[in-house]
């Protein structure tokens, strides 16, 4: 049984504070709520409805090699799964996001033996499933979509991307990513991960292209990571290529 909107919503407002992170997921009018780090533990560690892996802090990971990077810290495996078939859109929730400039990824991974209870996020097989950057202006001033999707009239701020096409059925983890560029040359990553049993009788899977380790697809040798949005070089330049792997989007319809 999972909890009611109300008390979703509850988490919601208890975890708004500076920087930020996904509080919450929605797939049409499900609400299905997050960890909320400054809430009780005990409570949602035990808590059989918990869709989300466990993370304690919103402060920011600033090392492209550390090994939370996957799924956030501690990244202990949620013991709930979101039900979504290929096609539908997930959405992630978030309160009051304060950053501006840079990138924000959702990520798909597939869990081996459809358990994702006891599966390690850092040695996984990631796949983007949408990416959103830079839409209009210079990269220091411009507008970012993690700029545009920010509410400050006390709504939700709602990022929503589809899971893919004919994607084979089972268990996988979702990551939604936001990577802060607004310090010169110190990324700031926000990872958090969720549980999805994908239904449907899909048998399509990404090839190796699309396929990358987190940690490992970042690195400070990037030049969209290490980045200085302020120097004149960079500051009026009107686009940024999201590095990584293309998105894969499943089935084409013909």
């Amino acid at each position: 049984m999972r909890p009611t909107v109300a008390f979703a919503t509850g988490l919601l407002l208890s975890q708004a504070s500076a920087h930020g992170g996904c509080l919450n997921y929605t797939v049409g009018d499900t609400w299905y709520p997050g960890y909320a780090p400054f809430d009780d533990q005990t409570f949602q560690d035990a808590a059989p409805w918990m869709v989300q892996r466990k993370w304690i802090t919103n402060d920011p990971i600033s090392e492209t090699a550390n090994t939370s990077l996957s799924c956030n810290t501690p990244g202990t495996p949620a013991r709930a799964y979101i039900p979504i078939l290929p096609g539908q859109n997930i959405t992630a929730v978030y309160m009051y996001w304060v950053h501006t400039v840079g990138p924000m990824i959702a990520w798909m991974a597939r869990c081996p033996n459809d358990d994702c209870h006891s599966f390690d996020s850092s040695i996984a097989d990631w796949f983007k499933i949408g990416e959103r950057g830079l839409q209009d202006g210079t990269i220091e001033l411009g507008n970012w979509f993690q700029k545009t999707f920010s509410n400050w009239d006390g709504e939700p701020s709602l990022w929503s991307e589809t899971v893919p096409k004919g994607l084979k059925k089972g268990k996988y983890l979702v990551r939604h990513e936001i990577i802060s560029l607004h310090s010169a040359n110190k990324p700031q990553f926000y990872p958090e991960c969720a549980h999805l049993n994908v239904g449907g009788e899909g048998t399509e899977e990404p090839g190796t292209e699309y396929l990358v380790k987190i940690p490992g697809v970042w690195n400070m040798d990037q030049p969209e990571i290490n980045i200085d949005i302020y120097s004149p070089e960079v500051s009026n330049r009107t686009t940024y290529k999201i590095p990584g792997p293309p998105v894969w989007t499943g089935i084409q319809e013909q």
